[in-house]
């Protein structure tokens, strides 16, 4: 997993949104670095966390379980999250668990960052995704 964005797909976001790109398998093994990476963004000032899973190659329960607990911390917190282009093995996975009805999903970064920017913060995110 990682948070810096490849060379030449950088994506300008305003001040107090976060990108985070993630690759690799988030599983049992990622878990416990993958939530350490994923609270560490959710600080004073965060008003939107964008979780980029384009890159992930598979995700098991133990991923899903962080992912569901990052989202539960930022709405404490006040802050929005969403997760944008999940790869097929992890839009699977949401799409089977009933995951994709109870978090906000959308399939590229600008349909993303389309509805955060018109969006304020707390703000109910339409269903991007259909089932």
């Amino acid at each position: 997993m990682t948070g810096d964005a490849p060379p030449g797909q950088e994506v300008d976001v305003p001040v107090g949104w976060t990108v985070v790109r993630l690759d690799g398998d988030l599983d049992f093994a990622a878990a416990p670095a993958l939530r350490e990476r994923l609270i560490s963004v959710l600080r004073r000032g965060t008003r939107l966390v964008i979780l980029d899973l384009s890159q992930v190659r598979s995700c098991d329960m133990a991923g899903l379980a962080v992912l569901i607990g990052t989202r539960r911390r930022a709405r404490e917190q006040r802050i929005d999250m969403c997760l944008v282009a999940p790869s097929p093995p992890v839009m699977e996975l949401l799409r089977s668990s009933g995951l994709e009805r109870c978090l906000t999903v959308y399939p590229d970064m600008p349909g993303a960052l389309g509805w955060a920017w018109c969006e304020p913060a707390g703000a109910a995110a339409p269903e991007a995704l259909a089932g």
